[in-house]
């Protein structure tokens, strides 16, 4: 299940993407506003993409955020998966997860694979662009 943060970040960058002029930054306020996010909630997860370097953050008069490149760059997967931590449908199949000791005989692991492969592909053919 994909969380509010994770969701609340692909609403801010649309709203980003929308919103930004060439070189204008977007307040974190306005954003905010706009999405009905708080202020502080909505800052921890544009920390996070800021240090996944999709935004720019300027502090001060005339700062805010900005796309680090375009619309048409982002996929869905690429916010999600650093404010989700992971978008694998069981723990087995997180990343470093420490390995299972039923794997060798678990029938249903081929299909949990596949259900990761789908929704990794799914949501990596899906650009920001998309959803404005």
């Amino acid at each position: 299940m994909i969380s509010t943060r994770g969701r609340y970040a692909l609403r801010v960058m649309i709203d980003i993407a929308k919103n930004q002029k060439a070189t204008g930054f977007i307040p974190l306020k306005d954003i905010a506003d706009r999405q009905q996010i708080s202020e502080k909630y909505l800052e921890g997860i544009l920390v996070i993409l800021t240090r996944e370097n999709m935004l720019i953050g300027v502090r001060g008069k005339g700062g805010g955020y900005r796309l680090t490149k375009s619309a048409e760059e982002y996929t869905v997967a690429e916010i999600l998966l650093p404010t989700e931590g992971t978008l694998a449908p069981i723990a087995c199949l997180k990343e470093g997860a420490p390995a299972c000791n039923r794997s060798d005989i678990c029938k249903t692991l081929p299909m949990w694979r596949g259900l990761n492969s789908v929704i990794i592909n799914y949501l990596s053919g899906i650009k920001l662009s998309d959803l404005l």
